[in-house]
């Protein structure tokens, strides 16, 4: 990967992360079902008028509108609502980088490198560390509801791989139209006090739907898209690692969620983990450029 397109993976890192603060905020405004809804109107309207298809097959749109919209978000704002911590919540949905691999292997027969293999162990450990102290103060339910989010967000980055070469941010807009019906109806069957929400719109839930709905949605999701189509998704997926360590520094200086030690070390463990994934196979020509030769030996 290039460094041009390194730095837009920091991006996309950096939006996201800031997102569960967002989601937090908004969940305080909101029902989760009709807060999802909502973001993807925002996303939709009134972009679908400005940009046109571009030719993305309506099956593609309605896959990835399915996974990436209505069961990602929902599954995410759900397990937010029943207890997931914005940091915790960060951390568990990351565990896409670990199916997403999986996944490429059983569908695309995209197999990972030693270096990503390396790196999405060593990632992985530093979430489960960070999880491990963070589980007790969230419920069970909460915490399956955010990983079935990361599992279809996975589903997700195999489809956009698969749709081959589509403009990404047309698709993110276009299935953004997907979502607000399905989450709606869902909305006005398990959930309560939508009037109520709509009419006392505040300022602080209006800006979190627009943030939800542009910046998180339809930019961030449209550079990785793009990052996706262009690059193997074992490549791309690690940078989504990064996002708890974000998470977690956005939620200690915005909400003061605790950031001790315990969890730097953790953070320390990402870091290294994305590095190795990333950067590890342009280590390798050095690394034997730098190795010492054998001496050679001659036979008595």
């Amino acid at each position: 990967m290039s460094f041009r397109d390194t730095l837009w993976a920091l991006l996309v890192v950096v939006l996201w992360a800031f997102n569960f603060i967002v989601i937090k905020t908004g969940l305080d405004e909101f029902p989760p079902l009709l807060f999802s809804s909502l973001r993807f109107v925002a996303a939709a309207v009134p972009a679908v008028l400005l940009v046109g298809r571009g030719g993305i097959p309506w099956r593609v749109i309605l896959g990835v509108g399915l996974t990436l919209g209505a069961g990602m978000f929902s599954f995410l704002t759900l397990g937010m609502a029943h207890g997931v911590p914005p940091g915790l919540a960060s951390l568990l949905m990351q565990f896409q980088a670990l199916i997403t691999p999986i996944l490429a292997l059983a569908v695309l027969g995209d197999r990972p490198s030693g270096w990503q293999k390396a790196g999405i162990g060593v990632a992985v450990a530093g979430i489960a560390f960070i999880g491990w102290e963070l589980s007790a103060s969230a419920s069970v339910l909460g915490m399956l509801l955010v990983l079935g989010g990361a599992a279809s967000w996975a589903m997700a980055n195999i489809q956009i791989k698969q749709a081959g070469n589509i403009d990404a941010f047309r698709l993110i807009i276009w299935m953004s139209l997907v979502p607000p019906v399905p989450l709606a109806l869902l909305s006005l069957f398990f959930e309560t006090g939508q009037a109520e929400a709509l009419r006392g719109l505040t300022f602080t839930g209006v800006a979190a739907v627009l943030y939800t709905g542009l910046a998180s949605t339809v930019l961030a999701f449209g550079i990785w898209s793009r990052l996706i189509r262009k690059h193997s998704p074992t490549v791309v997926a690690p940078f989504s690692l990064l996002v708890p360590v974000f998470g977690m520094a956005f939620a200690a200086l915005l909400l003061g969620e605790d950031f001790g030690p315990y969890r730097l070390t953790a953070a320390a463990l990402v870091f290294f983990g994305v590095f190795l994934a990333v950067l590890g196979p342009r280590l390798s020509p050095l690394l034997q450029k730098t190795r010492p030769a054998r001496p050679l030996t001659t036979k008595p």
